[in-house]
């Protein structure tokens, strides 16, 4: 059986600093997925990740055993998320999320069926309108739609990463969930 977080980390502060390769393979998927899904973005969500796994790299002795590993990563994350926009604030925000490679960020493959084609386009279509959905919902909203969905925390842990009770965790994805769907029912 695979160590766990806390135990990974508690040696990787003890000095056996190449375990932390292990959390980078555990996690750089589901942070991909997020921050794609936050920036729509492939190059600003790999830069992101990046900085993250680094971040929490450079501050592994300040990291306290007594919580989780996990919701200490996803703080960091969606922090540096927040920045990355105000860094790119006076460019254009690129809406589109269809560029080369942004496939595997979404979590999809692209099918090999003699239709894959059309498949293709209705998956970008499907992508883009989840994006631009999410870009008009209040911040906390959608953060907590993206943690719940495409990083799969459970609630507890999205209530510690966004620094707020279970409840309102719940709350934050069920107004997110319905505010969406509103706003696809008005798209089509």
């Amino acid at each position: 059986m695979p160590p766990g977080d806390i135990e990974i980390m508690t040696r990787v502060q003890a000095g056996e600093v190449e375990l932390f390769d292990l959390l980078v393979e555990r996690y750089r998927d589901a942070l991909l997925r997020v921050a794609w899904s936050k920036l729509g973005n492939a190059a600003w969500a790999e830069d992101v990740v990046q900085e993250s796994l680094l971040a929490a790299y450079a501050a592994r002795n300040t990291y306290n055993p007594a919580f989780e590993f996990r919701t200490w990563l996803w703080t960091i994350l969606l922090n540096l998320c927040r920045r990355q926009w105000q860094r790119r604030e006076r460019r254009p925000r690129e809406e589109s999320c269809s560029q080369p490679g942004d496939w595997k960020l979404a979590g999809l493959t692209e099918p090999m069926s003699a239709d894959g084609g059309l498949v293709r386009v209705l998956q970008t279509e499907r992508r883009e309108l989840l994006h631009k959905g999410l870009l008009k919902l209040p911040e906390p909203q959608a953060d907590a739609l993206r943690l719940r969905f495409l990083g799969e925390l459970p609630f507890a842990e999205i209530a510690l990463t966004m620094n707020s009770s279970v409840s309102a965790a719940k709350q934050r994805v069920k107004y997110g969930l319905q505010a969406l769907a509103a706003l696809l029912r008005e798209d089509h």
